[in-house]
This record gives C-alpha cells, sequence and structure tokens, in this order.
C-alpha cells in the first residue's frame, strides 16, 4: 500500500497547485485529524516558516515530479523494510497503527 513512495526532499507539482512542494515527511496524519497522507510537504523553495506551510497530498495528486530526493542505503533500507511492508493503516487516539485483519487494529504499537 506505502510501496515506491518518494523520498523526502523530492520536489513536485500538485495537479491543483501552482506552486513548488517539496516533500518533508511520508505517512503523516494533521494534528486533530483522522486522515492519514501520503506526504507533508511545504512550498519551494522557500520552506516551513509556520505550521500553516504545510501541505498534506497523496500520489494521486501529484502532476510532475521535478526532483527525486536524496537516496542513500539508508534511505533504500527504509523503504524495503519498513515503507513496502507496510499494509492498511489507522489513526487511533491521534497515532498511526496497523489494520491486522479486515477489522482489527493493533494497538500494541
Amino acid at each position: 500500500m506505502y510501496k515506491d513512495l518518494l523520498p523526502v526532499g523530492s520536489v513536485v507539482k500538485l495537479f491543483e497547485g501552482e506552486r513548488y512542494v517539496m516533500i518533508c515527511g511520508r505517512i503523516v496524519v494533521p494534528d486533530g485529524r483522522t486522515d492519514i497522507y501520503d506526504y507533508v510537504g511545504c512550498v519551494y523553495p522557500e520552506g516551513i516558516s509556520s505550521s500553516d506551510d504545510m501541505v498534506f497530498f497523496n500520489r494521486d495528486s501529484i502532476e510532475l515530479l521535478y526532483f527525486v530526493g536524496f537516496q542513500d542505503p539508508q534511505e533504500l533500507a527504509y523503504r524495503s523494510e519498513v515503507l513496502d511492508e507496510l499494509g492498511e493503516l489507522a489513526v487511533v487516539d491521534g497515532e498511526i497503527v496497523p489494520v491486522v485483519d479486515d477489522d482489527e487494529i493493533d494497538t500494541s504499537i
């Protein structure tokens, strides 16, 4: 479900956006929400000056990829050992947790 996410530092243009967005996080939930987004980014080239500058979006919102972020052995290991192995996720008490079966949520993490 989360296989092939772009690395942090990647720069994209969103379908509904006029500016570039640089990815600065993956698999995130905005404070006070229950929606899980593939990415959080900031407007490029300015970056984050306040939490209001953060842009939450999913991979299907990406129109164009302009730059792929840094990929070293640590990033490649994280993607293959963590991100590629994630199944369905849910938000419980503000935390992202895996869904074990169709309706069972693992709260032991």
